[in-house]
């Protein structure tokens, strides 16, 4: 189970948090390889305004992409498969790291957007079908913990690209086109360790009617002799089922019996992305370099940012033993109350000496706290709410609305700054303890509970208390 976590994790969420984190490095050298293939190409310094829409435009596709990906993600998981799905995306990641790679000796900055768009696709599908897959293969009593191996990946590879992007390693001007396409390396992996693995017991029973190989695949997941009970959850579930067909993403809008489920993701997804995660990455190193933190060196405190991260997706795997109703809604208040702190940090930074310091521990308590909770749990949820039927088309749904919000986040966060400087920490508290109190009321505990058990929790909220 731990190696086959490991093997779906390396080129599916590991690429979303690589990817992110390694096109801040090159930013500058990308500007300087733009200006000078306009002046060759047409003999005319670049436009300062074009220059800003044009690495706007490498910065941002890669969301757009991810959106694509996500809508792609789910059939792609219906019809190849969960294991299929992630291998063919490995094709996507490494016709990407091409694209990127030959930008620069070719003198074409249109390759390096086609690059980012299709490293967008493929974060967006590993965001969607790696969840998933997880969550059918793992049993019931460790599948918090081994579902946590999302955020694990995802916070490991932000943390991998801020190392690997240092001026001392791949982040100087001379081999900033081999840090773009060094995503190939994860994608090389994922296609030579995670065909040793079997394909999702619950697909192979429930989609394909295949028992035999579902039998199979649980005996490779958790042994000769333990496999028997999941077994039984997985033919009860199928039994429940009926044959019924996996379904679309707009039949879920128009399926009552999922209402609240769906409702419930929508609000997780689009919280997470609302939380004001990015708006302390942005405030970071301001408020490093307000507690004496030469420029130069501020890239190496950065890192503790992304150990934050990683720190806190290790000992998530808790939540197998706290909770996840717990560990969401804790998350959630404390970065309720660290937004509140920061915030009056930041109006008196320039009165007391000691306040700067105050700001920086609220950045890592910050961090923390969201890798403990929306960082964490909420894809863990999104596998766990939902049948075998409606699941792919969750994920499809959970992952346009966490794409679309990372690209309004984008476009909007510079305007919120700019207008309430450092209040739009309380337009972030105010959203934060909305999310908390939202599932304190709505969202039922789903540790050790199987996929049927956590469906009739909902029944009584889409039907009434008293069906």
């Amino acid at each position: 189970l731990f190696l086959a976590v490991c093997a779906v994790g390396i080129g599916g969420t590991f690429q979303y948090g690589y990817n992110v984190s390694i096109i801040n490095a090159p930013t500058q050298h990308i500007h300087k390889f733009l200006n000078e293939t306009w002046s060759s190409r047409y003999h005319k310094e670049l436009n300062p305004d074009l220059l800003t829409f044009l690495w706007s435009v490498i910065a941002s596709i890669f969301s757009l992409g991810g959106l694509c990906g996500a809508l792609i993600g789910g059939s792609m998981a219906i019809r190849l498969g969960r294991k299929g799905a992630l291998l063919m995306n490995n094709v996507i990641a490494i016709l990407a790291s091409i694209l990127m790679g030959i930008s620069f000796p070719t003198g074409l900055f249109e390759l390096l957007i086609a690059g980012r768009f299709l490293i967008g696709i493929n974060s967006g599908i590993g965001l969607c079908v790696q969840p998933l897959y997880i969550g059918e293969f793992a049993p019931k009593h460790l599948r918090g913990g081994l579902a946590m191996g999302t955020s694990i990946f995802l916070t490991g590879g932000i943390l991998t690209g801020q190392v690997i992007g240092l001026r001392e390693l791949l982040g100087g001007e001379k081999h900033w086109p081999v840090l773009l396409s060094s995503s190939c390396v994860p994608a090389l992996a994922q296609l030579l360790f995670l065909p040793w693995f079997p394909e999702s017991p619950r697909y192979l029973l429930i989609d394909r009617g295949d028992e035999l190989s579902c039998a199979k695949a649980l005996k490779r997941f958790h042994g000769s002799s333990e496999y028997r009970s999941e077994m039984e959850d997985i033919q009860r579930e199928c039994f429940a089922l009926d044959g019924e067909k996996p379904k679309k993403p707009w039949q879920l809008f128009t399926d009552r019996g999922v209402r609240w489920q769906l409702i419930t993701v929508i609000v997780m997804t689009m919280g997470q992305q609302l939380s004001g995660i990015n708006a302390i990455y942005f405030y970071a190193t301001y408020v490093f370099e307000q507690a004496g933190i030469l420029a130069e060196k501020i890239p190496y405190v950065t890192l503790g940012t992304g150990v934050c991260e990683c720190l806190t997706a290790l000992s998530c795997v808790r939540s197998n033993y706290v909770g996840r109703r717990y560990l969401i809604i804790g998350g959630y208040l404390l970065m309720t109350l660290w937004c509140t702190v920061l915030t009056f940090s930041l109006t008196y930074q320039e009165v007391y000496s000691w306040v700067p310091y105050m700001s920086m521990v609220c950045v890592f308590a910050f961090i923390l706290s969201f890798g403990l909770g929306p960082g964490g749990i909420t894809n863990t949820l999104t596998a766990e709410l939902f049948v075998q039927s409606s699941r792919p088309a969750a994920y499809m749904i959970a992952g346009t609305m966490s794409w679309t919000s990372f690209f309004i986040v984008g476009m909007l966060f510079p305007f919120i700054v700019n207008g309430l400087k450092q209040y739009c920490f309380v337009v972030f508290l105010l959203e934060c303890f909305s999310v908390a109190a939202f599932i304190f009321l709505v969202i039922p505990e789903t540790k050790n509970k199987s996929f049927l058990d956590i469906k009739k929790e909902y029944h009584k909220l889409n039907f009434g208390r008293n069906a």
